[in-house]
């Protein structure tokens, strides 16, 4: 199926509000340099994704690339290329309902990707009692298990991984981390993707603070 063409107005638009969020997320910390991308799925079969080699800092509706949702794929041929890591971006729309997509290198949730993850093979983060899991919009906010992929070189592969998980498991949560590289959040728009985004950073600062040694009576949920 041919996707259907987005008109300007519409694209400057949404490019402007994915320009704003990389903007404030470049001032946080969590998009240094070139690093990270955004995108939000249009109309028609198609997305708006943030250009490679822009600097997110200085981000504007005119760096962003229109691609088709399910593959990747850019929809027409222009002076800019859309991020590598868009094929992450199309497998997450593939295989759920999500609207927007973020993909930063936050400092924590890097760091616990760093330590959880595996080279070579999928894993997972259990994650448990903390409040701040309500704002990932789980089934149940007690507890979930965050996906943290291999960091293969080749990023369709990296998708290809992303894609499988996600379609045999609908329970999923709206997030999943990649080896030694960051975390990607979705939602049904931009503000969702980002609220969930900073629940994880927070969840995983934490993580790193508790550190592995939790009293007897704080694992077993016990008041002392």
């Amino acid at each position: 199926m041919t996707p259907t063409v987005v008109d300007d107005a519409e694209r400057e638009r949404v490019g402007s509000e994915i320009a704003a969020v990389s903007r404030a997320l470049y001032e946080r910390g969590w998009m240094p340099g070139t690093a990270g991308n955004v995108s939000v799925r249009l109309p028609g079969g198609t997305a708006l994704i943030t250009a490679s080699g822009r600097d997110k800092g200085d981000m504007t509706a005119q760096d962003m690339v229109v691609v088709r949702a399910d593959t990747g794929e850019e929809a027409a041929p222009g002076p800019l290329r859309a991020s590598a890591e868009t094929t992450i971006h199309s497998a997450i729309y593939r295989t759920t309902d999500a609207d927007a997509v973020i993909h930063v290198h936050s400092p924590y949730a890097t760091a616990v990707a760093c330590r959880a993850g595996r080279r070579t093979h999928l894993d997972s983060l259990r994650i448990e009692r903390f409040e701040l899991l309500k704002g990932l919009g789980l089934a149940d906010p007690t507890g979930t298990e965050v996906p943290v992929f291999p960091n293969w070189p080749d990023v369709p592969r990296i998708a290809a991984d992303v894609a499988g998980h996600l379609a045999a498991t609908p329970q999923a949560p709206p997030a999943l981390l990649i080896t030694d590289h960051g975390v990607t959040t979705w939602g049904r728009d931009l503000a969702q993707a980002r609220n969930r985004l900073e629940c994880l950073e927070s969840i995983c600062r934490l993580l790193l603070m508790v550190g592995p040694g939790l009293p007897a009576e704080a694992k077993e949920g016990v008041n002392p």
